[in-house]
């Protein structure tokens, strides 16, 4: 999938942690509203790649842009300002909020924006519902399934109507079936919403749900045109 103006296009990255490279010479492109998943064996550079693209990591050299404007030479509190309007983020623990509910966590990206907690708790309630985990409304993190709780992250994610989320392994904590089930309510979510889906995985079963695989070895990247 290709269009004149990317939505996300990364070209020539380094990156390097010390010593130790983690990106040499990485390059992607992404769409508005496609699913891209980027694989690799641990180490290779997959999960910097994504820190990059969204704007948590500088890279070293190489350029990125988004919508057309330099990610690579925006100021800290630019970032950080497109990080709460136009990307949405999944990680691999849900790294939920222990002392807020779920409804509570999932509100919360709008409440850091300024909207007022009774609109925002709506649109929280309306995005759990949607995320089939509306029952875990008023309960805390700890409460909850680990298959859960990766729901009410990616209720968190979307809630805002990122163009982008950036999702770094949903599923590695998760077994097959809870798994399945949280990419087929993530990627039906993301599609009906508009957003891209850059996300992270080791697991061909969560790479099949992509429009396209991305491999990175050894800091490089390679793109498998793979079109479902």
């Amino acid at each position: 999938m290709t269009t004149a103006e990317p939505l996300l296009h990364a070209q020539d990255l380094h990156k390097s942690f010390g010593p130790t490279p983690a990106l040499a010479g990485a390059s992607l492109t992404v769409a508005a509203g496609e699913l891209v998943a980027v694989m690799g064996p641990s180490g290779s550079g997959k999960s910097t790649l994504l820190h990059c693209l969204a704007g948590i990591t500088r890279p070293d050299q190489g350029a990125i842009t988004y919508q057309g404007r330099s990610l690579t030479t925006s100021t800290d509190s630019e970032l950080s300002a497109l990080r709460r309007t136009h990307f949405g983020f999944l990680f691999q623990f849900g790294q939920l909020v222990p002392e807020l509910s779920c409804l509570e966590n999932v509100a919360l990206p709008l409440r850091l924006n300024g909207t007022r907690r009774k609109a925002a708790e709506a649109r929280a309630a309306e995005w759990l519902e949607r995320l089939e985990v509306a029952d875990t409304a008023a309960k805390r993190p700890g409460e909850i399934s680990g298959g859960q709780g990766q729901r009410v992250g990616a209720a968190r994610a979307l809630i805002t109507g990122p163009r982008a989320v950036f999702a770094d392994e949903p599923t590695g904590a998760l077994d097959s079936l809870n798994g399945e089930r949280v990419m087929k309510l993530l990627t039906r979510a993301a599609r009906e919403s508009g957003a891209a889906v850059v996300l992270v995985t080791h697991d061909v079963r969560v790479a099949a749900y992509a429009d396209r695989e991305i491999v990175v070895r050894d800091g490089r990247t390679r793109d498998l045109a793979t079109t479902r």
